[in-house]
């Protein structure tokens, strides 16, 4: 019955090599994708700039890893219980050695049966303790591939932490110069609107005598026939001894502005809604208000104002201020507006 049984076992133990290097190779092919997995997740998270996605990333691979840790605890746990197992089948083996042994001194017993049974035993005994030194092999490949597996997931659990620390400070950081940068930007706003105040105070003291110039908003207005003639982009003697006051306000002003703020005057033309003649100097109404816009520009450099502190724009017929037809609004639009902003 012993050999019976023994000989059952034998048949069980012949599916175990080839077990345990399937489970081997698989281990292999594991720590072969998970090298490769993690190569590819350090190139990818350098190319990606997204602070939300980096750390969903290294989350997901923190989840991989303790799954494939669990994995690995797994096997080994079923190997330790078949070492266990062969371990049992080896001290009963040697038991029977012992006992077929005892029986073969004492004469007891067919001798050549008992060392038939005796070379069974010692053969069988070889085998197991041949698989039992290739699983305890296995167990402590396991064991190192547990702990290469361990300090992967705490490197990536670090570099998850230092991402969010890193992120947090950043965020600190962005907020910290988004209050600095708000609170300069109103000091430059209120600074700004002082000395354009200023501006419109001193231009309202030279103008005020003329009708043909108004206030609308945060720009002067004058009226195209104050200073040019029609059709002409040219200045006439009215317009110079404007532009001429107007130059004059603003070198004085251009003084007591403090250098770092980046002031322009800009000089808007605006003409009516009437179209051009094809046989004029200009070809239609953007040509015409961009050249008076510019006339006046080139006169305030000759006065001495900086070239770098005016900027010409022209509007054409595109931005009434008064609409219809009618004489009284064509007037009205045609028009060089001023006015006195940051660049």
């Amino acid at each position: 019955m012993a050999l019976s049984r023994n000989r059952r076992r034998d048949r069980g133990v012949d599916y175990w090599p080839g077990f345990v290097d399937a489970l081997s190779t698989l281990l292999l092919a594991i720590m072969f994708l998970l090298t490769v997995f993690v190569l590819a997740q350090f190139i990818l998270s350098r190319e990606i700039t997204g602070k939300d996605e980096v750390l969903n990333r290294l989350n997901n691979q923190i989840s991989e890893l303790t799954q494939l840790l669990a994995l690995e605890k797994s096997g080994k746990q079923d190997i330790e219980d078949t070492l266990a197992t062969l371990q049992s089948t080896l001290a009963t083996s040697e038991s029977e050695r012992s006992r077929l042994q005892a029986l073969l001194s004492s004469g007891s017993g067919s001798q050549d049966a008992a060392q038939a049974q005796i070379g069974t035993l010692n053969e069988k005994l070889e085998t197991e303790q041949q698989v039992s030194a290739r699983a305890m092999s296995q167990i402590e490949l396991l064991n190192q591939q547990i702990a290469a597996l361990r300090a992967q997931i705490a490197a990536v659990e670090s570099a998850l932490q230092a991402s969010e620390s890193k992120d947090q400070s950043s965020q600190t950081k962005i907020a910290d110069l988004g209050r600095r940068l708000n609170v300069a930007l109103a000091q430059r706003v209120q600074e700004l609107n002082r000395y354009r105040s200023d501006f419109f105070g001193r231009l309202r003291e030279i103008l005020s005598d003329r009708e043909n110039i108004r206030i609308v908003g945060d720009r002067f207005v004058f009226q195209s026939e104050v200073l040019f003639p029609s059709g002409g982009n040219e200045l006439n003697p009215a317009g110079t001894e404007e532009m001429g006051k107007l130059a004059g306000a603003l070198l004085d002003l251009a003084k007591e502005i403090p250098a770092e703020i980046n002031w322009v005057l800009r000089v808007d033309g605006h003409t009516d809604n009437v179209a051009l003649s094809g046989s004029g100097r200009y070809a239609d109404n953007w040509e015409l208000s961009a050249a008076r816009a510019i006339s006046v520009v080139k006169f305030l450099i000759s006065r001495g104002v900086p070239s770098n502190r005016l900027v010409a724009a022209g509007f054409g017929e595109f931005q009434p201020l008064a609409e219809g037809d009618t004489p009284e609004a064509r007037s009205q639009n045609r028009r060089i507006e001023l006015k006195l902003t940051e660049r």
